[in-house]
Protein backbone atom coordinates (compact mmCIF):
# COMPACT_ATOMS: atom_id res chain seq x y z
CA UNK A 1 0.00 0.00 0.00
CA UNK A 2 1.32 3.43 -0.91
CA UNK A 3 1.38 5.22 2.15
CA UNK A 4 3.59 8.21 0.64
CA UNK A 5 2.45 12.01 1.20
CA UNK A 6 0.65 12.56 -1.66
CA UNK A 7 -1.53 9.74 -1.28
CA UNK A 8 -2.44 10.47 2.18
CA UNK A 9 -4.87 12.60 3.92
CA UNK A 10 -5.91 13.74 7.80
CA UNK A 11 -8.93 15.04 9.31
CA UNK A 12 -9.22 17.84 11.97
CA UNK A 13 -12.17 19.26 13.82
CA UNK A 14 -14.01 20.47 16.59
CA UNK A 15 -14.78 18.41 19.31
CA UNK A 16 -18.62 19.60 19.25
CA UNK A 17 -19.20 18.11 15.93
CA UNK A 18 -22.40 15.91 16.09
CA UNK A 19 -22.75 15.00 12.52
CA UNK A 20 -23.39 18.07 11.22
CA UNK A 21 -21.81 16.90 7.86
CA UNK A 22 -21.44 13.40 7.73
CA UNK A 23 -22.74 13.23 3.91
CA UNK A 24 -20.09 15.88 2.78
CA UNK A 25 -17.32 14.25 5.11
CA UNK A 26 -17.92 10.69 2.88
CA UNK A 27 -18.27 12.87 -0.04
CA UNK A 28 -14.67 14.26 -0.19
CA UNK A 29 -13.54 11.04 1.05
CA UNK A 30 -14.24 9.57 -1.99
CA UNK A 31 -13.60 12.59 -3.75
CA UNK A 32 -9.91 12.56 -2.58
CA UNK A 33 -9.99 8.70 -3.10
CA UNK A 34 -10.93 9.60 -6.71
CA UNK A 35 -8.21 11.29 -6.84
CA UNK A 36 -5.84 8.72 -5.74
CA UNK A 37 -5.71 9.38 -1.99
CA UNK A 38 -5.60 5.95 -0.18
CA UNK A 39 -4.51 6.68 3.79
CA UNK A 40 -6.00 8.75 6.08
CA UNK A 41 -5.58 9.90 9.57
CA UNK A 42 -7.67 10.42 12.57
CA UNK A 43 -6.21 11.81 15.59
CA UNK A 44 -8.79 9.96 17.69
CA UNK A 45 -10.38 13.24 19.44
CA UNK A 46 -13.96 13.11 20.75
CA UNK A 47 -16.37 14.91 17.73
CA UNK A 48 -14.80 14.98 14.19
CA UNK A 49 -11.82 12.76 14.74
CA UNK A 50 -14.11 9.79 15.67
CA UNK A 51 -16.84 10.59 13.20
CA UNK A 52 -13.61 10.87 10.53
CA UNK A 53 -12.31 7.63 11.12
CA UNK A 54 -15.96 5.75 11.03
CA UNK A 55 -16.64 7.37 7.81
CA UNK A 56 -13.30 5.51 6.32
CA UNK A 57 -13.84 2.62 8.01
CA UNK A 58 -17.75 2.64 6.31
CA UNK A 59 -16.35 3.36 3.00
CA UNK A 60 -13.38 0.50 3.10
CA UNK A 61 -16.23 -1.84 1.37
CA UNK A 62 -16.82 0.48 -0.84
CA UNK A 63 -13.32 1.58 -1.78
CA UNK A 64 -10.63 -0.80 -2.01
CA UNK A 65 -7.68 0.03 -0.41
CA UNK A 66 -9.20 2.51 1.62
CA UNK A 67 -6.64 2.58 4.98
CA UNK A 68 -7.50 4.27 8.30
CA UNK A 69 -4.30 5.43 10.23
CA UNK A 70 -4.65 6.33 13.78
CA UNK A 71 -2.15 8.76 15.75
CA UNK A 72 -2.98 8.46 19.35
CA UNK A 73 -1.00 11.31 21.49
CA UNK A 74 -0.15 9.13 24.33
CA UNK A 75 -2.09 6.16 25.97
CA UNK A 76 -5.18 6.81 27.98
CA UNK A 77 -6.37 9.49 25.45
CA UNK A 78 -10.10 8.37 25.97
CA UNK A 79 -9.90 7.35 29.62
CA UNK A 80 -12.21 10.22 30.60
CA UNK A 81 -14.11 9.55 27.07
CA UNK A 82 -18.02 9.09 28.58
CA UNK A 83 -18.52 5.75 27.94
CA UNK A 84 -20.02 4.91 24.72
CA UNK A 85 -17.53 7.41 23.27
CA UNK A 86 -14.97 5.39 24.49
CA UNK A 87 -16.34 1.95 23.09
CA UNK A 88 -16.23 3.75 20.05
CA UNK A 89 -12.77 4.83 20.11
CA UNK A 90 -11.87 0.97 20.92
CA UNK A 91 -13.75 -0.26 17.80
CA UNK A 92 -12.32 1.91 15.40
CA UNK A 93 -8.73 0.96 16.79
CA UNK A 94 -9.83 -2.24 16.78
CA UNK A 95 -10.54 -1.97 13.02
CA UNK A 96 -7.88 0.44 12.13
CA UNK A 97 -5.05 -0.30 9.03
CA UNK A 98 -2.62 1.07 11.28
CA UNK A 99 -2.06 2.85 14.93
CA UNK A 100 1.12 5.08 15.56
CA UNK A 101 1.14 6.28 19.58
CA UNK A 102 3.38 8.92 19.61
CA UNK A 103 4.36 9.36 23.68
CA UNK A 104 4.70 6.71 25.99
CA UNK A 105 2.17 9.06 28.77
CA UNK A 106 0.40 12.34 28.46
CA UNK A 107 3.15 15.34 28.37
CA UNK A 108 2.73 19.23 27.72
CA UNK A 109 1.83 20.05 23.50
CA UNK A 110 1.56 16.54 22.76
CA UNK A 111 -1.63 16.85 20.88
CA UNK A 112 0.35 19.88 18.99
CA UNK A 113 2.76 17.23 18.15
CA UNK A 114 0.14 14.50 17.14
CA UNK A 115 -1.44 17.02 14.09
CA UNK A 116 1.97 17.89 12.83
CA UNK A 117 3.05 14.47 12.99
CA UNK A 118 -0.39 14.02 10.97
CA UNK A 119 -0.14 16.84 8.37
CA UNK A 120 3.24 16.28 7.77
CA UNK A 121 2.65 13.05 6.16
CA UNK A 122 -0.61 14.15 4.49
CA UNK A 123 -1.23 16.28 1.47
CA UNK A 124 -4.84 17.47 2.25
CA UNK A 125 -5.92 18.08 5.71
CA UNK A 126 -10.16 17.84 5.93
CA UNK A 127 -11.18 19.92 8.78
CA UNK A 128 -14.88 20.60 10.17
CA UNK A 129 -13.39 24.27 11.55
CA UNK A 130 -15.29 27.33 12.71
CA UNK A 131 -12.34 30.09 12.47
CA UNK A 132 -11.79 29.80 16.28
CA UNK A 133 -9.04 29.41 18.24
CA UNK A 134 -7.33 25.92 19.58
CA UNK A 135 -6.12 23.02 18.22
CA UNK A 136 -8.11 23.23 15.15
CA UNK A 137 -6.72 26.92 14.11
CA UNK A 138 -3.53 25.26 15.20
CA UNK A 139 -3.72 22.20 12.82
CA UNK A 140 -5.24 24.23 9.94
CA UNK A 141 -2.76 26.66 9.91
CA UNK A 142 0.05 24.11 10.42
CA UNK A 143 -1.29 22.49 7.08
CA UNK A 144 -1.01 25.75 5.09
CA UNK A 145 2.91 25.88 6.64
CA UNK A 146 3.31 23.17 5.06
CA UNK A 147 1.78 23.21 1.73
CA UNK A 148 -1.21 21.13 2.33
CA UNK A 149 -4.41 21.25 0.32
CA UNK A 150 -6.90 22.60 3.30
CA UNK A 151 -10.46 21.21 2.77
CA UNK A 152 -13.06 22.86 5.23
CA UNK A 153 -16.81 20.99 5.61
CA UNK A 154 -17.90 23.69 7.62
CA UNK A 155 -18.09 26.04 5.00
CA UNK A 156 -19.78 23.01 2.56
CA UNK A 157 -16.25 21.12 1.49
CA UNK A 158 -15.08 24.89 -0.16
CA UNK A 159 -11.78 25.60 0.78
CA UNK A 160 -11.59 28.40 3.21
CA UNK A 161 -9.04 30.39 4.42
CA UNK A 162 -9.76 31.98 7.57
Amino acid sequence: MDRSREHTAAFTGHRRYDGECDDALRAVVRELYGRGFRAFWSGMALGFDLAAAEAVLALRGELPGLRLCCAVPFPGQADRFPEADRLRYMRILDRADEVATLAPRYEPRCYLRRNEFMVERSAAVVAWFDGGKGGTRYTWDYARRCKAERINLWCDGQQELF
